[in-house]
């Protein structure tokens, strides 16, 4: 949709994947426009403009709360992402979080209380992490820059420029080097990998983008044998960690249509992974089941697919392109069940606890929703401000960070009678 979406570089002003001129954006912008109610799938392009969004968010439906989520502390400790589409989530680690927002403050905050125990103003452009490589946090920049702070302080270590915006959160791999690596994929599908110790380049692997591309990266996903990436284009590709080079490469959506618009076919939610099968999902493409070593999907079902999903050894769950919940068969992809009462609350990944699942929304809202079947089953406003950050789990609790920068720790238990 085009609240989560956005096909316009919003802070360059060019198309995603391919710089130009003010006169060329307004001509592709023009050509695009006119393609728009061409083309079969209208529900899913991106909303242009100022007028009334054609797909307002549902009304948060009546809800019967089987369970109680309960604010253990709420608290402001940055600005958030200030509007943008950033992937500034929180990190957690030995009973820390560190989050990041988009002036270039970094706080270290103790999980339990929520208590401020260092800040760090770097002055950087921040877009993506941060991520936990050993004693180090790595983050990424929207002017194309990776920086690693030290744990203990926020005192900065590193840095190194590597040309494109990064949308994606830096991935830590630990190798017999000292520090292991970090990989970093850039908005123009680039993908790099970097000394974790010194930040010095080790290579480089560039994929041609497509020549328009969601406003977004898929974050690497780091297997016991290499690096799974999605590409902007609607392939998945696995690398080499020891130079990048391809162990192989398949389509999860082969891009098809009459125009650039419908050609679309981005994978921008993150691969996961559940013992040797991987799940992934391309915008307005399919949902694949990937076997991790061979390269080979298993089963795909047509769902366009954005935010992202969660699996484990009982189901798979995925959040659409319009917002709706599903529950599916890990095997096959069989659909078991599928909720769609916040459709167009620009929901969150789902996020698995226990016998639950949690998205948050728009509005500041979190949703819980039974795992077996997908009923609402509680709720609970956190912020006023958009949630786009996934919750965390961790040590028993759920965290969730807003996009004005409100973070907040909560439990959940059963009703007061």
């Amino acid at each position: 949709m085009g609240w989560q979406l956005g096909l316009i570089l919003p802070r360059s002003g060019r198309w995603a994947g391919r710089p130009g001129g003010a006169q060329a954006v307004i001509e592709r912008l023009s050509v695009l426009l006119a393609l728009v109610a061409c083309l079969s799938g209208c529900a899913m392009i991106p909303w242009l403009g100022r007028e009334q969004d054609p797909h307002p968010p549902s009304p948060l439906p009546p809800l019967v709360e089987d369970l109680a989520l309960r604010v253990y502390w709420s608290l402001q400790p940055t600005r958030g992402t200030e509007g943008r589409q950033l992937r500034l989530i929180p990190a957690f680690a030995a009973g820390r979080f560190y989050l990041a927002d988009a002036r270039g403050r970094v706080v270290a905050l103790d999980a339990q209380t929520g208590r401020e125990l260092w800040r760090r103003e770097t002055g950087l452009a921040l877009s993506a992490g941060p991520e936990i490589a050993g004693e180090r946090l790595v983050l990424g920049t929207s002017r194309g820059e990776v920086v690693a702070l030290a744990i203990q302080d926020g005192q900065e270590l590193w840095r190194t420029s590597v040309g494109g915006e990064i949308l994606a959160v830096p991935r830590h791999m630990a190798d017999p080097s000292a520090g292991g690596r970090v990989i970093v994929h850039t908005l123009d599908d680039s993908l790099y990998s970097l000394d974790a110790a010194t930040g010095q380049i080790q290579w480089r692997v560039q994929y041609p983008p497509p020549v328009l591309t969601l406003v977004g990266s898929s974050t690497p996903l780091i297997t016991g044998d290499g690096i799974l990436v999605g590409l902007a284009g609607g392939k998945l590709v696995k690398l080499d960690p020891r130079d990048g080079s391809p162990l192989w490469e398949i389509w999860i959506t082969r891009p098809s249509g009459r125009s650039e618009l419908a050609r679309i076919a981005d994978i921008d939610a993150d691969p996961i992974q559940v013992g040797e099968m991987i799940y992934v999902g391309a915008y307005n493409g399919d949902l694949a089941g990937v076997q991790g070593e061979r390269g080979e999907v298993l089963w795909r079902r047509q769902l366009s697919v954005h935010a992202g999903l969660a699996a484990d050894g009982s189901g798979l769950y995925v959040t659409d392109s319009e917002d709706r919940v599903w529950g599916a068969d890990p095997q096959d992809g069989a659909g078991r069940w599928k909720q769609d009462q916040l459709r167009y609350r620009r929901l969150t990944a789902p996020v698995i606890l226990g016998d639950h699942l949690l998205v948050g929304d728009l509005e500041g809202y979190v949703h819980l929703l039974d795992k077996r079947d997908g009923r609402l089953v509680g709720r609970a406003r956190l912020t006023k401000s958009r949630i786009s950050a996934p919750p965390l789990v961790a040590d028993g609790r759920v965290y969730v960070y807003g996009d004005d920068g409100t973070f907040s720790a909560f439990g959940i238990g059963a009703l007061t009678k």
